[in-house]
């Protein structure tokens, strides 16, 4: 079997890369391009949270060969820092001078006037200086606990101080309770929109922090720490209360990356590093301030609207138009294509369940909903109204498992049912089903999608939603409830596909059935849209379908661990990234099938993980109408994208797609210009 030649960490690289790429292109608003910048730094920040971490932790436990371990961390170092040098490059070159030029400006230690520094010295004592505790250290001062990402200043001194004491170095850590980027008054920054970073007031009046003392030097720096969590399920009898206690630790996981500012002398860099216990090869020398994802404020506190992207407003389909959505779901199903199409039919059809009479029970997956969740509420109102509530929340979210906690509490204290899936797997499938009263029966409704319960996300991902009353569907999300809530043999389910049970191997058939039908000289077709692809066997059987004749079209957005160039030269696997206003993040499936063109939508990526480790599903698009929408919209549209599409060379390296006579404009403009406002 040939294996994948990319493995996930270049592959979350090379995604980042082609992000900073957007903040290039002058065809993006201004604001936009900056908002590039920032999403880059989020990504690196989870990067070497997750992923280095994971890496780093696998050399210390003998799990990786030591040689083989340093040596990709090594190459994975020098291409991360080679793209955060591009990104302060751009920043600084660019995006700074041409944002001053429209009339907005950061203002720096070294632009302030005399007016500036008294108001800003004026907000240090009010605002900021309350809230510094000041550590120097000597032995009763020992180096205190930093904060994973937290912006932290070290400080040289000299001097003796009212005990007598002589201070060489002491550390400032910011206060997490304010902004990090301060909108200045008007007539003070006139004729710009003038912006202030909280860490320049910090260094510029630290002196206050120690009187009588000489500053020798002020540096930022900022720590990374490890923020996986694991819990080991077999051993605990509460998986909550044990993920909580995880969770007060892990701002203080083991160091795995140490940023500071450029000008920082050696000496204080040996320092960090000896107390972080870090090697040189994880320092990372900025040219300017640390955490370039506190730029993404300044967009937020800028008001031109000129230089961000214009206003959108999701149409609602025409058949929604009944304000009673059930008897619509009665007749058809109802596709809904995120964020072109709004999210609110799904918060309506979710949300009437607090306040609909024949509303009896719902049954409904979190993984990702957010802190403040009208859906989440609703479901709150449903329980306390008496109705059947059952939740399945997935605690083991990453980032999210704090949010998942709070809500799993209110819901159990709301009367809801409130489960944690299966040990030993994550519950990503997304699924809702509503069990209504109707003319003396039970009758079931269902929603499935590719993306979260979230409102505000859906505003910002493109995804999937089926709403439908399809008996055959909605008694499959009824046995994939009873299977995550209770035990028992997994009976057969009608149509839809559920990971770890049957997903995968059914792939595996469909791309081997296309291969049969190559062989026979008939018409065969794979396309999937994915967020990942790296699990070999899937991988290896792509290769062969292509060897065979089938032609194969891959729109995978992040990590892609197949390389083109290993299928076949006469039939060449094509493979497409797409970035731009929108987050790729739907999964669907297709296969020619001898004509009857079986297409999927799913939760899942094409990882080992999703295919193995996760409760996932995939449900099949039934209507004809239907289907077409989601083979163009989903996928085809990425084939005929002149402006934001990346095609993959056949050595697994991307450029971006050369303009063609006739093809599109950036998929998600041509998508928001094609889906009708309502």
């Amino acid at each position: 079997m040939t294996e994948p030649s990319i493995n996930r960490e270049e592959g979350i690289l090379g995604f980042n890369e082609r992000v900073l790429a957007q903040a290039r292109d002058q065809r993006v608003p201004l604001l936009e391009r900056l908002r590039f910048i920032s999403i880059v730094s989020n990504n690196l920040d989870e990067f070497f949270e997750v992923r280095i971490a994971a890496l780093q932790k696998s050399i210390r436990d003998h799990s990786l060969l030591a040689l083989d371990g340093e040596q990709q961390l090594d190459a994975l170092t020098r291409r991360a820092k080679s793209l955060i040098e591009a990104q302060y490059a751009l920043l600084q070159d660019e995006i700074f001078p041409a944002l001053e030029a429209q009339g907005i400006r950061l203002f720096l230690q070294d632009s302030w006037t005399p007016q500036i520094r008294q108001w800003a010295h004026s907000v240090f004592e009010s605002e900021v200086e309350p809230l510094l505790t000041p550590i120097a250290l000597d032995p009763a001062h020992p180096f205190p606990r930093i904060l994973n990402k937290s912006l932290n200043f070290i400080v040289e001194l000299s001097g003796t101080d009212a005990f007598g004491r002589a201070a060489e170095v002491a550390i400032v850590q910011a206060p997490r309770a304010l902004p990090r980027v301060l909108k200045m008054p008007e007539e003070l920054s006139a004729p710009y929109q003038g912006m202030m970073l909280l860490s320049s007031i910090v260094q510029g009046f630290v002196q206050d922090l120690f009187p009588g003392m000489e500053i020798r030097g002020v540096h930022q720096f900022r720590v990374t720490r490890n923020s996986d969590i694991s819990v080991d399920e077999d051993e605990v009898s509460d998986k909550r209360d044990a993920l909580a206690d995880e969770l007060v630790e892990r701002n203080f996981g083991d160091p795995v990356r140490l940023e500071v500012s450029s000008r920082i002398p050696d000496r204080l860099v040996r320092l960090l590093r000896e107390l972080f216990e870090l090697p040189a090869r994880d320092v990372y020398r900025v040219p300017g301030f640390v955490n370039l994802m506190r730029l993404a404020q300044i967009i937020d506190l800028v008001d031109r609207p000129d230089l961000k992207h214009p206003g959108f407003v999701p149409s609602r389909p025409h058949v929604l138009g009944s304000d009673d959505i059930f008897s619509t779901l009665r007749e058809r199903d109802i596709l809904l294509h995120h964020p072109y199409e709004s999210f609110a039919p799904v918060v309506d059809f979710l949300g009437s369940t607090a306040t609909d009479p024949n509303v009896i029970a719902i049954k409904q997956t979190v993984y990702r909903t957010g802190s403040d969740s009208v859906l989440m509420r609703a479901l709150e109102t449903a329980a306390r109204a008496g109705k059947e509530v059952t939740v399945i929340v997935e605690l083991m979210a990453r980032f999210d498992e704090e949010t998942n906690i709070n809500w799993a509490d209110r819901l159990e204290k709301a009367g809801a049912h409130v489960v944690y899936g299966v040990v030993g797997l994550k519950t990503h499938a997304k699924m809702a089903l509503i069990v209504r009263r109707e003319g003396g029966r039970l009758k079931r409704y269902a929603h499935l999608g590719t993306g979260n319960y979230n409102p505000r996300t859906a505003t910002l991902y493109e995804d999937f939603s089926l709403l439908t009353a399809d008996e055959h569907l909605c008694a499959d999300v009824h046995e994939v409830f009873r299977r995550l809530t209770g035990v028992g043999v997994a009976r057969r389910l009608n149509d839809l596909l559920q990971a770890p049970f049957n997903l995968h191997g059914r792939i595996l058939e469909a791309i081997k059935g296309e291969i049969a039908q190559a062989r026979a000289g008939k018409p065969a077709y794979i396309g999937a849209k994915v967020n990942a692809l790296t699990e070999a066997r899937i991988i290896q059987s792509l290769y062969e379908a292509s060897q065979e004749g089938v032609k194969v079209d891959l729109v995978v957005r992040g990590v892609c661990s197949l390389v083109p160039g290993l299928g076949s030269k006469d039939c060449p696997i094509r493979v497409r990234s797409t970035i731009g206003r929108f987050l790729e993040h739907s999964r669907l499936f297709c296969f020619h099938a001898g004509g009857r063109e079986e297409v999927f939508l799913s939760s899942s990526d094409w990882m080992e993980r999703n295919f193995f480790r996760r409760v996932e599903l995939a449900f099949p698009i039934k209507d004809p109408a239907l289907k077409a929408r989601v083979l163009q919209e989903g996928l085809r549209i990425h084939f005929e994208d002149r402006e934001g599409s990346w095609v993959m060379r056949e050595d697994g390296t991307y450029e971006p797609r050369t303009a063609v006579d006739g093809a599109l404009p950036h998929a998600h403009l041509h998508l928001m210009q094609a889906i009708p406002q309502v």
